[in-house]
């Protein structure tokens, strides 16, 4: 999966947490910090790495320069 087919979901995920924080009595900022950076994990978990050129193997460790990009 992309981050952009995951964006909405992740997008309405920060929604709920920061509504769900106003509501609240007692607000934490540590543990509106740590929902949001979860949350925010879990979207970028969802990255593909799109793999262009660059990498050499052989029978050595991988080296080289990665090119590509997150999608």
């Amino acid at each position: 999966m992309s981050l952009s087919s995951a964006k909405q979901a992740a997008k309405e995920k920060v929604k709920q947490i920061h509504d769900d924080m106003l509501t609240r009595e007692e607000s934490s900022t540590e543990e509106y910090a740590s929902r949001l950076i979860d949350a925010l994990e879990e979207w970028i978990k969802e990255a593909a790495i799109k793999y262009t050129t660059g990498l050499v193997a052989g029978s050595n460790p991988v080296t080289g320069n990665f090119t590509g990009k997150l999608e």
